[in-house]
C-alpha cells in the first residue's frame, strides 16, 4: 500500500497557473471504485462540510462527454454557483471535468483510476488559475485547495476501507462475528 500523496506547484499548461496532484491507493478493484466517482452526488460526501457544497442538477445525472453539472457552495462565506462539464468520459479508466462557471478562472480536473498492486490508484490532476493571481493563491486559495483535497482523500480512503471490510466479512463468517 502506498501512502496518500498531495502536492501543489506550477502547472505545465499554458492556460493554468497551478497544478494539484493527489494520489490515494485503495484496496478495491477499479470496477468497484469507478462507479462511486461516476455518481456526481458522491461529491457531496467527500467535500468538507464547511463548503456547504450541494449538487443542484436534478437526479439522476447521466454521466457522459458533454454532461453539465451545477453545484452550489460557500467559500469564506461567499455563495458561489459552479457549473462543470464532463469533457472526457472513458470509464472505468478516467474522466475530466472542467469549470464553465465558478470561483476559479480555470479548473481542469482529470480523474484517473489505475490498477496498481491488486487495488486501484485514484489520481487527481487539477490544473487551475485564480482571480487575483499569485498573491490571492498564496493568501487563501492554495491552503483551501489543499484542505479540500486532504479531506477528500481521507473520506475516499475511509469509504473504501469500510466497503472492503464489509466485503471481506461477508465472505468470512468468523469476520462477521468479530465485527458485530
Amino acid at each position: 500500500m502506498t501512502p496518500p500523496k498531495l502536492q501543489i506547484g506550477p502547472s505545465p499548461r499554458s492556460d493554468a497557473q497551478y497544478r494539484l496532484e493527489a494520489e490515494s491507493w485503495l484496496d478495491c478493484p477499479r470496477e468497484e471504485v469507478f462507479p462511486f466517482f461516476a455518481d456526481a452526488f458522491n461529491l457531496e460526501r467527500i467535500t468538507p462540510p464547511w463548503l456547504n457544497f450541494h449538487v443542484v442538477s436534478p437526479a439522476p445525472i447521466e454521466m457522459s462527454e458533454g454532461t453539465l453539472i451545477d453545484y452550489r457552495l460557500r467559500l469564506h462565506g461567499i455563495p458561489f454557483s459552479w457549473r462543470t462539464m464532463i469533457s472526457r468520459w472513458e470509464p472505468p479508466f478516467m474522466f475530466v471535468d472542467q469549470q464553465l462557471r465558478g470561483p476559479y478562472r480555470l479548473w481542469h480536473h482529470e480523474h484517473q483510476f489505475l490498477e496498481v498492486d491488486g487495488g486501484t490508484l485514484v489520481r487527481d490532476i487539477v490544473d487551475y488559475s485564480v482571480p487575483g493571481g499569485a498573491i490571492i493563491h498564496w493568501l487563501m486559495v492554495e491552503r483551501d485547495v489543499r484542505k479540500i483535497f486532504e479531506f477528500r482523500m481521507q473520506q475516499i480512503i475511509q469509504h473504501f476501507s469500510a466497503a472492503s471490510e464489509l466485503t471481506q466479512a461477508a465472505g468470512d463468517p468468523e469476520a462477521i462475528h468479530h465485527h458485530a
